[in-house]
């Protein structure tokens, strides 16, 4: 064995641009970081020539790369000089510096003749010769992106160059071959690829699925032709515990191409730790070290690591076993049964074997078509082990959202562990002090919208038809969170998605010279060709077209062309945010000439981006703590008290959480004690296990609805109708008889007539209840409890009242929360001060007495439903605007919409045919949203306060395109429905009364005029013409305007009680004035079919009221009360529904039917 060295280093620029004298003057030479070599010494020569005296070539280096280690890394089993030629060897490396940024690179191994002749003996008495000698030489390319396939193919063609070259020309060869790889573009995340041609083989560079992945160049399915899927569960527990790694094969490709497999599987979890996937013969001692690892080393090191360190995990994967290096066996704690039994099951449908798969189809006798064919079979092999992977972690994972507080970024990890199985506690207690966990759950506590948060969203619903609906409406309660399943593994069919559509762009041949010229020329038919592409998918797929724009952008930056760049990259903003280069961006503003300045002043589009670039904010560095639930250790005042609860994930409700206070802090109104609340969270779990081990008999489920569960069941009571139990669900109470358990219904919460507890002549307390309908009076001797049950059951009747009288079903969740809070706190708390305390959570009970429940009969006809878009949130939030978008009959049949603007630019989206919240809020910018409009493309245009209108596409629920073409406040949004000619024509207004008319399908700019008026607050088209309503400063109130057929048009003013109508041709003077009962103000306006419905909020106070209108006769048919605060947005359902939102103190949205 002999020691390799580095023999030349090559790295870009290969082309440098020609200086002017000018600029050669002004400019010094940098120097980059140079690798000293010493020259070899020269053999003395005949003639008494001089040595070399240690003189030393620079080689310049890429910053991140250590030289040092590069030789070893190339022959890890050492160089080798053999009697024999062989063929080329590839293998593949990954280097990890200390922040855990990837470098990546292929190495190709290729023998040469080294030495060959013949040996005269010193008597010269003869000669022999010997054999000729072959030694390896490597080429290693390094690259930022792990295309390993790619560049193994690029190294394959330039072995044919290299076998018929002399050695003196080897240099020059691979100087040109790294020369045409740097003219290759990365491809942009997303959907197209890059294909490019390097005889004989035609090459393709494929990209990244998204920004935060790299691309995957590499057959999947190599580790499951490995192992089998127990085996290989094995090594992903492994990885998911932290465990020291180690990979064994006689083949050194073997080991990175399975290690980067590993690191797919375990996606979006990240591998925190050391990562060496090839250790050389002189880096074994890597494997003392005591952290956790993963590398990977030769097969004939297995005595020696297995012998000399002890707890390793020791992967074979050339037999396919796993096992310790103390022990044959495997003794680590397992993944949880149900996500290995899924995944096994997944396994066995997966299709890894190309000829097996493709044995039908005619040969090719094209090697390129052939390698087309195998591209587009792994390419979809890829995808079915992507799938089948997240798949596996999300099943294992899927809990852990249970026991997240947003808000204050906890993980509960107590009560995570609570929740799970024995046999998986082992294996949850280690991953859940593991970096690469601590990492995951940051992304979580993010709310991270990536493959991982899509999956368990998409399968949660499917979740929910397979899980006991009892089950999730007990956690549901106990555990406000926004996910509640506690121990389940979701495996089914529908998980499978068809794969995305793939294009290719190819790249021209490369210029047969490698002058600067040459290559300029070879940019510019690129740029000619991507302009071609860019016209040819121009109002057809944006996605692609923002592709197109990235990589004409990109290629106009190294041509100098900044300004054409700069307009390439300002066209994202329409295609494809997502992708936006921020920094090239920012670096390309800043390096502008004054006359490129000067050009870009003069372009409107480029001036507004140079503008926004020089605005924006520095990111603020994003908080990414992630805390554990601990208990306080003193006295908590209020705001500490809210927090601590929320953390622990009893309450998120800030109201609830004050109420809860009063109660606990019942005689020092200040402070509640530390171990006051431990006892009081204490008690709180025990009751909810209480809860869940409540088994009934089958004959008194079959009484119970599908979603009914006890929740307080009584110790065994006398009772009017015999001894037994109370239960109470959230639904009813009913006697579970003692002996043989059965039913006996006592009453629903809405039956109740008369709850009490009387004080009879014995002066024993005990519970009455009178029933509508029922002459009968259920009474009960609960002795101490009685007067307990009598506030439990008072709180669940008002709330029933109230969710009946508000069609809010969520006042009976809450006033069941208030229940249970109440039992709690008289566990803990001493007997004679617990039902002064429980009191205090009585909310509903109060509000029976202090409000009256009569409502009107109109209102309680026409409310249908009311839902909280707050839901997730610790504090309603003002709906400032509401959209409804209908669904799709098409392939991927969808269901409506209601789109709902809270404030800081949250969007929170319901599906319109069950009114069920589809995902948490959809991030819109950060400022107030002032108006939606549904397009037909299936998007929604949101018009924010921060000048932009962001696009959502309907299909994807993700915000990826924005129009920046506004200066002010974007105020209003339209289009012409009527003409169907202009159908495709939108229209949007700003503060500043600048009025743009767009194109919706190229996004583009049609026309654009100016309003003059102190401020323009919307726009509506009516009978082809645009009208616009403005804000008077004088009046210091702005307008809203209501169009109808009828040739009237409708105004109200946000501080006045009643409506103006004016005739649509005489526009000097009202024609009406409609005066609206008990209104203080107009705050909003729609039509729907032949009516009117105006929202504002009642004359002395801020409840909110809508009002129905009739056309003709201009009076008011309905009076519509259901909101406790401002009507700020109002919106139809398809002329079937009318659904007003409101201000904060109220934050609900009521759906009224439309007669």
């Amino acid at each position: 064995l002999l020691d390799p060295e580095v023999l030349h280093v090559l790295a870009p620029p290969f082309v440098d641009r020609p200086q002017t004298e000018s600029e050669v003057a002004r400019s010094p030479r940098s120097r980059r970081r140079s690798f000293l070599r010493k020259k070899r010494q020269l053999p003395p020569s005949s003639s008494g020539g001089v040595e070399d005296s240690g003189e030393s070539e620079d080689v310049s280096v890429p910053n991140n790369i250590d030289l040092m280690a590069i030789p070893q890394l190339c022959f890890p089993g050492g160089l080798q000089v053999t009697n024999e030629q062989r063929d080329e060897q590839f293998h593949f490396l990954v280097f990890t510096d200390v922040f855990g940024n990837k470098t990546n690179g292929v190495v190709m191994q290729c023998y040469r003749p080294i030495l060959e002749g013949t040996s005269v003996n010193h008597t010269g008495a003869g000669s022999s010769k010997f054999s000729k000698l072959f030694s390896a030489y490597s080429v290693c390319v390094i690259s930022k992106y792990p295309y390993f396939t790619a560049l193994k193919d690029c190294l394959s063609c330039l072995s044919i160059q290299l076998r018929t070259c002399c050695l003196s020309d080897m240099e020059e060869k691979v100087k040109e071959f790294a020369a045409k790889l740097t003219l290759v573009p990365i491809p942009p995340p997303g959907q197209l690829h890059v294909m490019f041609t390097l005889r004989p083989l035609t090459i393709v560079l494929p990209s990244q699925e998204d920004k935060d992945h790299p691309p995957i160049d590499l057959d999947l399915h190599l580790p499951f032709l490995c192992f089998r899927p127990q085996h290989l569960l094995q090594v992903i527990s492994c990885l998911l515990q932290e465990q020291r790694v180690v990979l064994l094969s006689a083949n050194w490709a073997r080991l990175t191409l399975v290690a980067e497999c590993l690191m797919h599987f375990i996606q979006p979890l990240s591998w925190q730790q050391p990562y060496v996937p090839v250790l050389s013969r002189g880096m074994l001692d890597f494997l003392m070290a005591p952290t956790a690892f993963l590398m990977g080393c030769h097969l004939s090191h297995f005595e020696e690591i297995a012998s000399e360190t002890d707890g390793l995990i020791i992967v074979n994967i050339d037999k396919g076993s796993v096992s310790t290096s103390c022990s044959k066996t495997f003794d680590l704690p397992d993944i949880p049964p149900a996500a290995a039994d899924c995944f096994a099951q997944r396994c066995q449908s997966l299709q890894i074997h190309f000829d097996l798969d493709q044995c039908h189809h005619a040969s090719s006798s094209d090697i390129n078509e052939q390698r087309t064919q195998r591209r587009a079979w792994q390419h979809n092999l890829n995808l079915d082990i992507q799938r089948v992977t997240l798949e596996l972690i999300v099943n294992i994972f899927r809990f852990c959202v249970c026991h997240l507080n947003y808000e204050h970024r906890v993980f509960n990890s107590e009560e995570f562990l609570k929740q799970r199985k024995p046999t998986e506690k082992p294996f949850y207690k280690t991953v859940l002090e593991t970096h690469i966990f601590h990492s995951f759950l940051k992304d979580r506590l993010n709310r991270k919208m990536d493959n991982f948060a899509r999956m368990e969203l998409n399968t949660r619903s499917e979740m929910q038809n397979q899980t006991c609906a009892r089950h999730i409406h007990l956690c549901r309660v106990y555990t406000e969170t926004s996910s509640f399943f506690t121990s389940f593994s979701f495996c089914s069919l529908a998980v499978k998605s068809p794969p995305k559509l793939v294009k290719m762009f190819e790249l021209p041949d490369f210029p047969e010279s490698l002058s600067f010229h040459s290559v300029q020329g070879y940019y510019s038919k690129l740029i000619q060709q991507l302009g071609k592409a860019v016209f040819s998918v121009q109002n057809e797929n944006s996605t692609l077209l923002a592709r197109f724009y990235y990589l004409r952008g990109f290629i106009n930056t190294l041509c100098s062309r900044r300004l054409d760049a700069l307009s390439d990259f300002q066209n994202l903003y329409k295609t494809d945010t997502l992708i936006f280069p921020t920094q090239l961006v920012t670096w390309l503003v800043d390096s502008l000439h004054q006359d490129e300045r000067q050009q870009a002043d003069r372009r409107p589009e480029l001036q507004r981006l140079i503008l926004r670039v020089k605005n924006e904010k520095p990111l603020v560095q994003q908080d990414d703590h992630v805390k554990k639930f601990v208990f306080p250790t003193q006295k908590l005042p209020q705001q500490e008290f809210v927090r601590c609860v929320q953390e622990c994930g009893i309450v998120k409700d800030v109201a609830t959480i004050r109420r809860l206070f009063e109660a606990l802090a019942d005689g020092d109104p200040k402070q509640v004690g530390h171990y006051l609340f431990r006892d009081f969270y204490k008690v709180w779990r025990e009751t909810e296990a209480e809860a869940q081990d409540v088994n009934l008999p089958a004959d008194v489920i079959h009484h119970l609805d599908n979603s009914e569960c006890v929740y307080k069941l009584s110790t065994c009571v006398k009772t009017s109708h015999g001894v037994g139990k109370i239960a109470m669900t959230q639904k009813r109470l009913f006697l579970l008889t003692d002996g043989r358990p059965g039913y006996l219904e006592i009453t629903k919460f809405r039956d109740i007539k008369i709850a009490s507890t009387p004080l009879p002549l014995v002066r024993i307390p005990s519970l009455r209840i009178q029933n509508f309908g029922r002459a009968e009076v259920f009474e009960a001797n609960l002795k101490a409890e009685t007067e307990l049950w009598s506030l439990m059951v008072k709180e669940m009747w008002g709330g029933r009242k109230m969710a009946d009288q508000h069609k809010d079903p969520q006042y009976m969740t809450q006033a069941l929360k208030n229940v249970l809070l109440m039992d709690a706190v008289t566990r803990c708390l001493q007997a004679q001060r617990s039902i002064t305390a429980v009191s205090k959570l009585a909310y509903f009970d109060r509000i029976r007495h202090e409000v009256s429940m009569m409502e009107h009969k109109t209102t309680s006809e026409t409310l249908k439903h009311k839902i909280n878009p707050s839901l997730d949130l610790a504090e309603p939030q003002t709906v400032h605007v509401l959209l409804y978008t209908p669904g799709t009959g098409c392939k991927g049949e969808m269901n409506p919409k209601l789109w709902v603007a809270l404030s800081g630019g949250k969007v929170v989206v319901f599906d319109a045919a069950s009114w069920s919240m589809l995902q948490g809020s959809i991030q819109v910018g950060s400022s107030q949203l002032n108006c939606m409009l549904g397009m037909v493309q299936e998007q929604v245009w949101i018009g924010s306060q921060d000048s932009v209108i962001y696009i959502i596409d309907i299909q994807s629920m993700s915000c990826n395109k924005q129009l920046t073409e506004h200066r002010h406040e974007v105020t209003g949004l339209t289009v012409n429905t009527g003409d169907q000619q202009n159908s495709q024509q939108a229209y949007s207004c700003s503060s500043d009364g600048a009025i743009l008319q767009w194109d919706s399908a190229s996004l583009e700019v049609k026309r654009q005029f100016y309003f003059k008026c102190d401020r323009l607050s919307s726009i509506q088209i009516h009978d082809g013409a645009l009208w616009c309503c403005k804000y008077t400063v004088h009046l210091k109130s702005s307008f809203y305007m209501c169009l109808f057929q009828l040739g009237q048009l409708w105004m109200g003013c946000a501080k006045s009680g009643e409506l103006c109508v004016w005739q649509t041709n005489n526009h000097y003077h009202p024609h009406k004035r409609i005066s609206l009962p008990g209104s203080a103000g107009v705050s909003c306006m729609i039509r729907v079919k032949n009516q009117s419905s105006v929202g504002g909020h009642c004359d002395g106070g801020l409840k909110g009221q809508v009002l129905v209108l009739d056309p003709e006769s201009h009076t008011v048919t309905k009076e519509l009360q259901a909101h406790s605060d401002t009507i700020q947005a109002l919106c139809s359902a398809e002329d079937r529904y009318v659904l007003s939102g409101s201000a904060y103190r109220d934050g609900k949205i009521a759906i009224w039917k439309v007669e």
